[in-house]
């Protein structure tokens, strides 16, 4: 951190601070109006100083936010193996830091040069600030940094990773904090979706979840959902990994319609203008083969749910669009003042569109590029970061924009600026930026409040939590209140309730949960309980009912050789001239093998093998156990078809290391997330012969560890030393044992067979 330096004008800014302190918090990477829009006004602004007020040496990809007097960052520090995620809590006015957690990443895709990462999420009402990191694991903490909870999205819901980071913002509504991913969970939510989940925010339990859009995705989004209230419903608009633009009940997760705009994922978020909705997006058109759009919809006036068994939600007629306009952007998102779009193209044009019409107002070309990067409208100014590293400052006019200041960055920029209290703050790839704004004065618009639906009768039960995990031994409560047709909470404790086991009528796998509900309403998983997963239904007094699911787990240890699998389903020839052949689905109790694994015959037996469903999931991991778990052994036959010049990859997770047997590479390759941890050593691999895979993972006293893997042809003897030993200086200290599959272009297919997962000895 180094010291503010101010001019007379810089001074006024940072004393303004004391007179409004938390009069305009910017708590949400878009600001209070959701749209990037502040409602600060200046007396006397003038010119940033291209002095920063005060800097932190933290790198940044996203936006800090700013709650009562604190900012808060997420970013980085350091390059490649020394790589580690940061969330800091700055003083405002000094830049002082108050306290920082360093956040640990595993199992992820994410490139770091390459997309934004995103921002916290502060809630008023509770001050708790809330984070998903690049590797899906969920924060909650007090603003003086304690944790409230974590909870880890990959392992225990199914919350996917992809290489561009996208990773985007939690949403606060209520009583609920809102997470928006592609998730490929277990059962029925196994199949990879675009779906939005939503967690009690002051417990972390999960209450909801919803699948709005179509299945499958054809790429991840990190669009943030913007709210208001519709139809006496609160509701939630966002764009998806499926090329829509959805709409979803906020408070309890029901899709209401969605339209399909383009043939990509779509990052941007939306803005709402007059009962309209505005989105974006740079890839191709679902009507067209022209690549991009500005697109206005009109927005229905009545929003009706799906009647179940019906799951699917209203599909908006092309007639809903009100105008478009052919420009592009693939994450920038728009700002709206007024009746005028401000829009920052791919190619760093700034557009001004006409809210109204879809008509160009003016341009202006700020550079060569810029492909993630938001602007920020503040009293008469918008505040454009760009890709090339520089911040610049634009006037807008009726008929025209001017440029009025351009400051030199370091590093790139890739997030968007936030503001509050005369403060300017901006993140690049190499440093955190505050700038004052030099001002006699500040004063702050009243923030729209939204208006709060009453509750009407209640129709149903919520059950919290609505999804659970639970090992043998061990037993889970529940909290139960009943809600109207909208979500709404009309009674906080619904006793009398009587429990059953439920199958849903749709389900392709008729099954259980290996457990019993107690007479004091806990779910209880015996010592000797089998591996399961089910739901059951909770019916009160008045005949209302709610549903939840869960799994029956086991400790360790747990083995697995198939065999008890009946191949009853058929899967079809496929485009390869694969021939079609029986199959089961996977263990139901499994996270993410859906649609990506499946049990078949291979050699007699019957195996784990990659499905050729969708080639999305070419890469894919399962979780077999929660992510709790730690200091074991794993050991599995492995095997790759294909030929000396054409193999897939397979390997276990440990611990949350993945340890591969890279086939056309001929490595066996430790690795966390790849920029940070690999080695590797070499190990040929024959296609179509088994081998034995073991690994283990010791964690020292003081923190550090080493990764240990051995392989050798299945039936020989295991050798006595490992193949491969990695010392991590920070080891993970637990994580779900998995199952790892790299099938390229789906050609070469993966098995695996006799998994064993057993305590360290």
């Amino acid at each position: 951190m180094h010291p503010p330096r101010t001019t007379l004008g810089c001074l006024f800014a940072i004393l303004a601070l004391t007179g409004i302190s938390q009069a305009n918090d910017w708590t949400n990477w878009r600001g209070p109006l959701q749209n990037g829009v502040s409602l600060e006004h200046y007396k006397g602004a003038g010119k940033l100083s291209e002095t920063p007020a005060w800097t932190y040496d933290a790198r940044g990809r996203g936006t800090a936010v700013v709650f009562d007097g604190k900012v808060i960052l997420w970013g980085y520090k350091g390059e490649t193996t020394d790589l580690i995620e940061l969330i800091t809590c700055m003083d405002a006015k000094t830049g002082k830091k108050l306290w920082e957690h360093e956040l640990p990443d595993y199992l992820s895709d994410s490139i770091y040069n390459r997309y934004s990462i995103g921002a916290p999420t502060v809630d008023p009402e509770t001050k708790r600030i809330y984070l998903v990191s690049n590797a899906g694991t969920f924060y909650c903490w007090e603003i003086d940094g304690s944790k409230v909870f974590e909870l880890n999205l990959m392992e225990d819901l199914g919350r996917m990773t992809f290489p561009n980071a996208r990773v985007g913002s939690p949403v606060i509504e209520g009583d609920y904090v809102m997470t928006h991913f592609i998730y490929s969970n277990w059962g029925a939510d196994g199949p990879a979706a675009d779906r939005i989940y939503g967690f009690d925010k002051k417990t972390g339990e999960l209450v909801w979840w919803s699948l709005p859009g179509v299945n499958p995705p054809v790429d991840s989004s990190f669009s943030t959902p913007v709210l208001e209230t519709r139809d006496g419903k609160r509701v939630a608009y966002f764009t998806t990994g499926c090329g829509h633009v959805v709409c979803v009940n906020a408070r309890n997760g029901k899709p209401y319609w969605k339209m399909p705009i383009c043939k990509n994922g779509v990052n941007p978020s939306v803005v709402l203008h007059k009962g309209n909705l505005i989105a974006i997006h740079n890839d191709e058109n679902v009507d067209s083969s022209e690549k991009g759009r500005l697109v206005c919809i009109k927005l229905p006036e009545k929003l009706t749910a799906a009647v179940p068994p019906a799951t699917d939600s209203t599909v908006l007629e092309p007639s809903a669009e009100v105008w478009r306009n052919p420009i592009g952007a693939t994450s920038s998102s728009p700002v709206l003042v007024g009746d005028v779009v401000y829009q920052l193209t791919d190619g760093a044009e700034l557009y001004a569109i006409d809210a109204n019409t879809g008509a160009d107002l003016w341009k202006l070309k700020l550079s060569n590029a810029n492909l993630h990067s938001s602007p920020l409208y503040v009293d008469g100014l918008i505040y454009c970061p760009l890709m090339e590293g520089k911040l610049v400052v634009v006037k807008p006019g009726d008929k025209a924009g001017e440029v009025v200041q351009e400051i030199k960055l370091e590093g790139s920029c890739l997030g968007a600026p936030s503001v509050c209290d005369g403060m300017l703050y901006v993140t690049t790839t190499e440093k955190f930026y505050a700038f004052a704004i030099p001002n006699a004065g500040i004063t702050v618009d009243a923030a729209p409040k939204p208006e709060i639906p009453a509750a009407g009768k209640a129709v149903a039960l919520q059950v919290i939590p609505a999804e659970v995990a639970i090992m043998a031994g061990d037993k889970q409560a529940f909290r139960i209140r009943s809600v109207d047709a909208n979500g709404m909470i009309v009674s906080e404790d619904v006793k009398g309730v009587k429990w059953e086991t439920f199958i849903p009528p749709t389900a392709k796998v008729k099954a259980t949960m290996d457990a019993k509900f107690n007479d004091a309403g806990e779910l209880v998983v015996a010592p000797d309980a089998k591996i399961s997963a089910g739901a059951f239904k909770g019916t009160g007094p008045d005949g209302l009912f709610g549903i939840i699911r869960g799994r029956a787990l086991k400790n360790l240890p747990i083995t697995e050789d198939f065999e008890s699998y009946e191949l009853a389903d058929e899967f079809p020839a496929d485009a390869n001239n694969n021939p079609p052949y029986k199959f089961a689905y996977p263990p139901l109790s499994w996270i993410g093998a859906r649609f990506k694994f499946q049990v078949m015959e291979k050699d007699g037996s019957k195996v784990f093998g990659k499905s050729f469903d969708r080639l999305l999931f070419q890469r894919a991991t399962v979780f077999v156990a929660p992510s709790h778990m730690k200091n074991y052994t794993m050991q599995a036959d492995v095997m790759t078809d294909g030929s000396a010049r054409s193999k897939s990859d397979i390997g276990l997770v440990n611990q949350r290391y993945l340890i591969c047997l890279r086939g056309n590479a001929g490595k066996l390759e430790v690795s966390s997330n790849l920029e940070r941890l690999k080695q590797e050593a070499p190990f040929k691999m024959t296609a179509n012969k088994w081998y034995t895979l073991k690994t283990r993972v010791d964690v020292a006293g003081d923190g550090s560890g080493v990764v240990k893997a051995k392989v050798w042809e299945k039936g020989g003897a295991e050798p006595d030393a490992w193949t491969i030993e990695v010392k991590v200086p920070r080891a993970h200290q637990h994580g779900s044992p998995g199952i790892f599959g790299f099938t390229p272009l789906n050609q070469r297919r993966v098995f695996l067979d006799n998994l064993s997962i057993t305590p360290n000895k």
